[in-house]
């Protein structure tokens, strides 16, 4: 019988996979050899496994991951071909984000080269025109979502359990002060963290059970600060397309990033919405955080995920791009929610970076 088989050595050569991706494999129940000596351990192969051992070296090539392999190898040949094309779209759709977010940073490091050419004069002062709404949804009972919207702060709070809605008013309502206070460029971040901090140190009184996220701006100027924590989300609309500038800390995002979910098993997973970071004040406080320099003719968003959770970033983008004002984005936005069948709470603050003369 072994002369019907191959070595692990040889059928590598053939299928043009190592043996040490073979016996990854083997482990992960994707390739299994047909024969294992019992006595050194020495895995065997027929030759009528070729074909699928090639197509797993194809697919790796082209960067599937090696859950949705698993899932393309058992299928019959037209719907595998299918398969591999959605995968491919969904491939080519992420490299547009990313060539997106590529053209923001580009743009983000090359404005703090003073030595450049500006695309706004920096003795013109911005403001931010701006809108913010907050709907209960067509499900929930209650709307636990707070949003906040003025020319030098926006934020949105997500609240969960029990006391949720309570926990998102006090994590917004701690950082309103902020609206009146003049903060120079350079302590932008350290007094939003400040703020912050302070809401997560008052969240116990919401509850064990209860807290919420939190995802704001600070302006000065065209310095803008982020603060971070949780599923909510912050975009900018600009040249390059609609851009993400925040990374949801929750535990389904985690094992994305892992590599041990795909983003779609992730949408459809039973913890999707089990948060890593929060308010809780229970937890350690550990905020992400990031300078952004603003420019005249910029649109951003600040949403909760009731809703990305049910509306594409493709309808977000069109709906964003084709309101003339804030006031009609945040409408546009919940009722494409709506539409979407709204189970959650939705929250949204749209802000456009304007002249202050244009906002006169």
């Amino acid at each position: 019988m072994d002369g019907e088989l191959l070595t692990i050595g040889a059928f590598a050569r053939a299928s043009r996979l190592s043996p040490k991706a073979l016996r990854l494999y083997d482990e992960l129940g994707l390739l299994p050899p047909v024969r294992v000596d019992p006595h050194s351990g020495y895995r065997y192969y027929a030759p009528a496994q070729l074909e699928r051992a090639r197509l797993v070296a194809w697919l790796r090539r082209l960067g599937m991951p090696l859950a949705r392999i698993r899932e393309v190898c058992g299928l019959a040949p037209a719907a595998a071909a299918r398969a591999v094309a959605a995968y491919w779209a969904q491939v080519e759709t992420e490299v547009a984000a990313r060539r997106d977010l590529a053209a923001f940073l580009v743009d983000q490091l090359e404005r703090k080269d003073t030595t450049m050419t500006e695309h706004h004069d920096p003795t013109v002062p911005l403001t931010l025109r701006c809108a913010a709404r907050t709907d209960r949804g067509l499900v929930r009972p209650a709307n636990q979502d707070a949003a906040h919207a003025g020319p030098r702060l926006l934020a949105v709070a997500d609240g969960y359990g029990p006391d949720g809605g309570p926990a998102a008013t006090a994590a917004v309502a701690a950082l309103t002060a902020l609206e009146d206070q003049e903060v120079g460029a350079d302590d932008l971040l350290a007094v939003l963290e400040e703020a912050a901090q302070c809401a997560h140190r008052a969240a116990p009184s919401a509850g064990e059970s209860s807290g919420s996220t939190l995802t704001a701006v600070l302006r000065s100027g065209a310095r803008l600060a982020l603060l971070h924590v949780g599923d909510s989300r912050a975009y900018v609309l600009r040249d390059a397309g609609l851009i993400r500038l925040t990374h949801d800390h929750t535990l389904v995002q985690s094992l994305v990033d892992e590599g041990r979910l795909t983003p779609e098993e992730a949408s459809a997973h039973p913890q999707r919405a089990l948060l890593s970071r929060s308010l809780d004040g229970s937890t350690d406080f550990a905020p992400d955080l990031q300078l952004l320099d603003a420019r005249s003719g910029e649109r951003y968003l600040l949403c909760t995920d009731g809703l990305t959770g049910v509306v594409p970033p493709e309808a977000i983008r069109a709906a964003l791009a084709g309101a003339a004002t804030p006031h009609e984005a945040v409408a546009d936005l919940v009722r494409l929610a709506h539409e979407a069948g709204a189970p959650d709470n939705v929250g949204c603050v749209v802000a456009d970076v304007v002249e202050v003369a244009a906002a006169a």
